[in-house]
């Protein structure tokens, strides 16, 4: 399992905009660049991210090779109910993982 780190605050106003904040540390590779013995190392990168709040997406990205390893993404969420963020990242080679935070409405 990769390390998260995710930050937003722990409680917002109705109707508040609210930055959160992912990354995730993971090795990622091109599938360009050729490794020691000279063979092109095959690609792991992270394909796509997933941010629902509620049940409801409320921001998705494609991500492609050029990519930086441990990508950083921030976005704007608007604080309408007490609820849990739920981040996903999906990968090559079958990778996925999910993390949750709550955020209290008031």
């Amino acid at each position: 399992m990769a390390r998260t780190l995710i930050q937003l605050p722990a409680s917002a106003k109705r109707g508040e905009v609210i930055e959160v904040r992912a990354t995730i540390a993971h090795v990622m590779e091109t599938g360009y660049r050729p490794g020691a013995d000279g063979r092109i190392a095959p690609r792991n990168i992270l394909r796509r991210f997933i941010c629902r709040y509620g049940g409801e997406v409320v921001f998705a990205a494609d991500l492609y090779p050029a990519i930086a390893a441990n990508p950083y993404i921030a976005f704007p969420v608007l604080a309408v109910d007490s609820g849990t963020l739920e981040f996903e990242w999906q990968g090559d080679n079958g990778f996925a993982q999910t993390e949750q935070r709550p955020l209290q409405v008031t």
